[in-house]
């Protein structure tokens, strides 16, 4: 142990070798998640960061060593260049990765988007941020054509995604290798691994804009930082063992923050192309993976898939995928809540148990414990529902990981924080553990002769249907009742069943009540989903409205 101390400066001293800002006490420093990276490579340099099959699928691996020098280069590039708020239009690539950190290491914020959109809607998003360079998988260039009719000024860096190296975007990455030899800067000096103003942005993540044009979320580097903190503690990331497969899109509210997160503990990024159910069961058994984030329907098909089977290790369930219910918003970083299990519901039945499990359960660690406020008060009036599990209100938040508002909105942001918390338009009720489950969107709630169906509660019954695999439930107009529920099922391969069946079903068979009976119930191939996973309901009212 005599050499420990001589040891621990000389890592200090090359952890420490990036410019930095301190602040006015030794005991401060700005918070950036950015660090992460840096300080992965120090401590276990040939620790594996990322597998990954490329477009023209090569396995491809790479230490954190490598994956270090990548993002300097990246960022020396960036920053030689004075490009300050970089775009990127890819799917979950090694190439994302890099440019989550080497964007910001060169002094610019990140402008993701989601490469499902229109063409329009993806100009909108990089003209409206005010983007100076994009990075873009070759893919997906010919997304940019709208763009690029009103915008000729804006330099792509295409990524080919091969192993070969030799595109515009690894081209890039080593002039900037180059430029920082000549300059004679080594390591990450020269580069903003540490913020010199944690609440400075460092990301504009867009909301889906599914009513409306999409607005930029505000990250901050602190915000960022807890936030992916908070994951690491929430989601149980062993250092050095975790084994993350990029099941969720990583435009989606940056991955929310897992980039960061999976870093800080050193552990493997398993990039995926795109969801891909067979595959997807051949990295968890082959890679080993311990963790993977996914909307609830994306799971639902992963374990309907006839590749399913029994895992070695615990990701967990009867498949060895243990499911952690978490909610949260682009507006809170992802997750900001956690179902937490008590050791109490192991002695409850299997269905009461799922029901707690199904809650979105308390604030994270890293946040404020969360609020459910009765709806339609004044401006700046929060008064807090009863938590009784009955009486319904909406779900309000405040603390770290809450986003800084909407980029070049005011009013908006205004509208998001009325009161000072921030408004999740999700309606939920609070039990007295102070748990909350959430009851429904507000536009998603059905209201049937005076009565509220929750859409979200409809869904969760009609696929206990021993055929159900997936349902989703919208409202039409009713000439008695105003308004009823529609559902859209599929259903399990192999298996076949009526809409007329699921009705009588219901009404005889089910535990739904009886006003909550679909008078309709129509079977599809499959539901319209969003990148993410989440089923679209603006189709679904579309393809009800032209029944």
């Amino acid at each position: 142990m005599s050499g420990a101390p001589s040891r621990l400066k000389s890592i200090l001293g090359h952890l420490t070798s990036s410019k930095t800002t301190p602040s006015d006490a030794p005991h401060l420093h700005h918070l950036s998640p950015t660090f992460f990276l840096e300080r992965a490579a120090a401590i276990e340099p040939d620790a594996q960061a990322i597998y990954h099959v490329t477009a023209n699928n090569v396995p491809l691996s790479r230490t954190y060593a490598e994956f270090s020098e990548r993002t300097r280069g990246l960022a020396y590039y960036l920053q030689s260049h004075g490009y300050r708020r970089v775009g990127v239009l890819a799917p979950n690539t090694p190439a994302f990765l890099e440019a989550i950190y080497g964007i910001v290491a060169a002094g610019g914020a990140i402008v993701p988007a989601n490469y499902r959109l229109k063409e329009e809607d993806i100009a909108y998003i990089f003209e409206f941020a005010e983007v100076d360079c994009i990075i873009v998988d070759q893919e997906f260039v010919h997304l940019l054509d709208y763009l690029r009719k009103s915008n000729q000024e804006v330099p792509f860096l295409v990524d080919t995604d091969t192993d070969a190296d030799t595109g515009p975007y690894d081209q890039a990455i080593q002039q900037g290798l180059e430029h920082a030899r000549t300059a004679n800067l080594h390591g990450w000096t020269g580069l903003q691994c540490h913020a010199t103003d944690e609440d400075s942005m460092l990301a504009i993540p867009f909301t889906s804009g599914t009513t409306s044009r999409p607005k930029g979320v505000m990250y901050t580097h602190r915000g960022a930082y807890l936030a992916a903190l908070g994951n690491v503690i929430e989601s149980n990331l062993s250092a050095g063992r975790c084994r993350y497969l990029w099941t969720l899109p990583m435009f989606h509210a940056i991955g929310w923050t897992f980039p960061w997160a999976v870093v800080s503990v050193r552990g493997l990024n398993v990039c995926l192309r795109k969801i891909d159910y067979p595959l997807i069961w051949k990295l968890l058994k082959e890679q080993k993976i311990t963790h993977f984030n996914a909307a609830p329907t994306v799971n639902t098909l992963l374990v309907a898939a006839k590749e399913a089977e029994r895992l070695e290790q615990e990701v967990r369930s009867n498949l060895n995928l243990k499911p952690v219910h978490v909610y949260g918003l682009t507006e809170t970083y992802g997750p900001i809540t956690k179902s937490y299990p008590m050791p109490s519901w192991d002695d409850l039945s299997a269905q009461e148990k799922y029901a707690k499990m199904a809650r979105q359960g308390h604030g994270f660690i890293v946040s404020l414990p969360i609020r459910v406020i009765k709806p339609e008060q004044p401006p700046g009036v929060l008064i807090d529902v009863a938590k009784n599990g009955a009486e319904v209100g909406e779900i309000i938040f405040s603390g770290n990981i809450c986003a800084k508002g909407y980029y070049k909105d005011e009013e908006a942001t205004k509208k998001l924080f009325d009161g000072g918390w921030l408004h999740s338009g999700d309606l939920a009720v609070w039990h007295p553990d102070g748990s909350a489950q959430i009851f429904d969107r507000a536009k998603d709630i059905i209201i049937s002769g005076g009565e509220n169906i929750s859409s979200v509660a409809l869904e969760s019954m009609l696929v206990e249907h021993e055929d159900v695999l997936e349902a989703g439930v919208v409202s039409v107009p009713d000439e008695q009742w105003g308004e009823r529920p529609k559902a859209f099922v599929t259903v399990k391969e192999g298996k076949s069943v009526r809409g007329e069946d699921i009705i009588a079903w219901a009404k005889n068979s089910s535990r739904i009540s009886r006003f909550m009976v679909p008078r309709e119930v129509v079977v599809v191939k499959e539901l319209p989903k969003t990148s993410t996973g989440k089923i679209k309901k603006k189709d679904l009212r579309e393809w009800a409205s032209q029944e």
